[in-house]
């Protein structure tokens, strides 16, 4: 369980945006594993089903928020794509760079949003869980060279949207 918590939490919260909320289907996750630890068939990773449980719990998740009518005060706002609470002003970095960067991480979430969920699914894995492509492909249930080709679409869809940080990108680097 300490192994596995964070990077299950990080990819649940990609998918749910709240750290609390998060944090209870991760309860819910280990739960169900703990649970159904008997029927769980060691012809595949415990990465792969965790994995599994998870995003199972997240798209249970979002079937059920479509009947909220009301949203959370922990929610990202729309237009910033912060909470009330992270508003709060950082002191590190100089008032041009932070401010770039609060753009650019903003345009960065907002265009990993934008991706269709399969291929957002497929980088969030990839690159947040750090899942090999053949875990990718059981925890989806699809072929490993299908789960490279939505990689690979997410990857252009993403240098699209964000091109015009590619000239501040290279004076960082």
């Amino acid at each position: 369980m300490r192994r596995h918590r964070t990077p299950i939490f990080h990819f649940i919260l990609r998918s749910v945006k709240n750290p609390a909320t998060a944090d209870e289907i991760l309860q819910d996750a280990w739960l169900r594993m703990i649970q159904g630890a008997r029927e769980f068939q060691r012809a595949s990773r415990f990465t792969t089903w965790a994995y599994t449980v998870a995003r199972n719990l997240c798209i249970d998740h979002a079937r059920k928020a479509v009947h909220r009518r009301h949203p959370s005060l922990d929610q990202p706002r729309e237009e910033e794509g912060a909470t009330l609470g992270d508003s709060i002003a950082a002191n590190d970095a100089g008032a041009d760079r932070n401010a770039i960067g609060h753009q650019l991480q903003r345009s960065l979430v907002v265009a990993i949003e934008s991706l269709p969920n399969d291929q957002r699914e497929v980088f969030v894995m990839r690159e947040y869980s750090n899942l090999s492509f053949k875990e990718i492909a059981d925890v989806v249930g699809a072929p490993e060279n299908t789960v490279k080709s939505r990689m690979r679409y997410a990857l252009e869809r993403l240098q699209s949207s964000l091109v015009e940080y590619e000239d501040y990108a290279r004076t960082l680097g």
